[in-house]
């Protein structure tokens, strides 16, 4: 004997609408949250009229072993070796000052001591309306360095701007493990616009 009753019963379609409509507002919700977390900065500025800049708030202050103006690093990097942010400062000869070549010239000497260090690119830029010489450069780092604590050593992916404002040169640089590099540089190109110099 057949049955004249349909094996599958359609639901009402109205039901399918308010769920689908739900979802897409938390979506959009998430979505407005997560570009206003990401967007938000703090500010930096140097003591006595010094370079300024903003950062992104989610990066933590750390120490650093340098004479260093700055160094931020972003807790959520997915490695061992934390994306940061550093900024030096110098202070030069004003009978004397060096040019940007010779700035650029001794710091890839300094950089030629890091393990594996490989010289990618240096151009001219202009940084706040000053020239300024950019650096790209890669490097490898052992960043958990104690006995039996297992790491593999990090290829390290890292951008500097060189600055001469008045009678100092600012090093600002961004170094990355070299996986989360397109993301942190986009980050760090938006901190370099922020830039305001003496």
């Amino acid at each position: 004997m057949r049955s004249d009753t349909p094996v599958y019963r359609m639901r009402p379609l109205s039901g399918d609408l308010g769920v689908a409509l739900v979802v897409l507002i938390a979506l959009g919700l998430g979505w407005l949250l997560m570009a206003q977390t990401v967007g938000r900065t703090r500010p930096f500025a140097e003591p006595n009229a010094g370079i300024q800049l903003a950062y992104p708030a989610g990066w933590i202050s750390v120490d650093s072993f340098q004479d260093l103006l700055l160094k931020v690093e972003d807790p959520q990097t997915a490695s061992a070796f934390k994306t940061a942010l550093s900024v030096e400062r110098r202070d030069l000869d004003p009978a004397n000052p060096p040019t940007l070549q010779t700035l650029l010239d001794r710091r890839v000497q300094e950089h030629a001591l890091l393990t594996g260090y490989h010289l990618l690119a240096d151009s001219e830029a202009t940084l706040a309306g000053q020239r300024a010489i950019r650096l790209e450069y890669a490097y490898v780092v052992q960043p958990i360095d104690t006995p039996r604590r297992a790491s593999l050593p990090v290829v390290v992916h890292a951008r500097e701007y060189l600055i001469i404002a008045k009678d100092r040169s600012y090093d600002v640089a961004l170094a990355a493990p070299e996986e989360s590099f397109a993301q942190a540089s986009a980050q760090f190109e938006r901190i370099i616009q922020s830039i305001v110099l003496p």
